[in-house]
């Protein structure tokens, strides 16, 4: 079996699928481009239709591969600056050792954090130190002939406390993934996702909280009408519904996406219409909205 997933990226593929091409009542542009001497920049903007309230963050990526060493960089407008540098391949085949901080100008906070990480076939572990807390994080994901089991712990060593518990257990096969998971011994969750042909894909998400009687439940799937453009809809147990479309011109250039929205409860319809062309280096987004 090769390398499994990171404890984060379990169930990812059903995730993708209620996730990517919807955005209810916000409105958000990625553009990511890249330069000759290999610095890639992504720039990042959203407000929400309704608080009216924007946001922005721009990331800058430079990899040296000869040295295993990447330095990512980021701002937000919050006037938070964030800086990663890590080295990965160099004191151990499939050991990555990472330095993440952060500093806010206005209030002079600074946190940092050191991240670890190994993988190799059958496993797949972490381990990250918060320097604030100080708070250790720490994963393990092993996986044998498609079953996968995971395990993540923060232990807040100040109070040598144990603050997160979770545990996880899936299998993938092929087309077929089925992920299961029970975070601190109150919250159930589980997923189903399913490759059906080439053109479509499908998902179930379940979701239960010990002590309540609310659960979550929701269906999605993504069709690939061609190459270039695909449709994707998804409904769950609060009544709403979503639809999205996204449609490639040709590399670089994108129109995406049409979201249509609606709170079948409180009879409530919002369309959002988006535009969008990227060039290399240049960005137009329209927007009409109308209730």
């Amino acid at each position: 079996m090769a390398v499994p997933p990171a404890y984060s990226d379990l169930g990812k593929a059903a995730k993708d699928i209620f996730s990517k091409g919807f955005g209810f009542g916000i409105v958000k542009l990625d553009l990511n481009t890249k330069s000759q001497n290999g610095v890639e920049f992504n720039t990042s903007g959203s407000t929400n239709t309704d608080t009216g309230k924007a946001g922005g963050s721009l990331e800058t990526k430079y990899k040296m591969k000869d040295l295993g060493l990447s330095l990512n960089q980021k701002w937000n407008t919050d006037n938070m600056f964030s800086t990663e540098v890590s080295v990965e391949d160099q004191l151990a085949q499939g050991l990555k050792v990472a330095l993440d901080t952060s500093f806010v100008p206005n209030t002079g906070k600074k946190s940092g954090k050191l991240k670890t990480g190994y993988k190799r076939d059958f496993v797949n572990v972490s381990c990250d130190i918060d320097f604030e807390g100080p708070v250790v994080h720490s994963a393990a994901v092993l996986g044998y002939e498609g079953w996968l089991v995971g395990y993540q712990m923060a232990f807040d060593t100040a109070k040598s406390k144990l603050v997160q518990n979770n545990f996880a257990l899936g299998y993938k096969a092929g087309d077929f993934q089925l992920h299961t998971n029970v975070n601190d011994g109150a919250e159930f969750g589980g997923s189903v996702y399913q490759k059906v042909s080439d053109q479509l894909e499908t998902a179930v998400t379940l979701a239960w909280t010990s002590g309540s009687n609310n659960t979550r439940f929701g269906v999605a799937a993504k069709y690939q009408l061609d190459k270039d453009a695909s449709v994707s809809a998804k409904v769950n147990n609060a009544s709403l519904i979503g639809v999205g479309y996204t449609q490639s011109l040709r590399p670089g250039n994108h129109v995406k996406m049409i979201v249509y929205e609606m709170n079948s409860t409180t009879l409530v319809k919002k369309y959002t219409i988006i535009h969008l062309f990227c060039a290399k280096y240049t960005t137009n987004i329209f927007t009409y909205l109308f209730a």
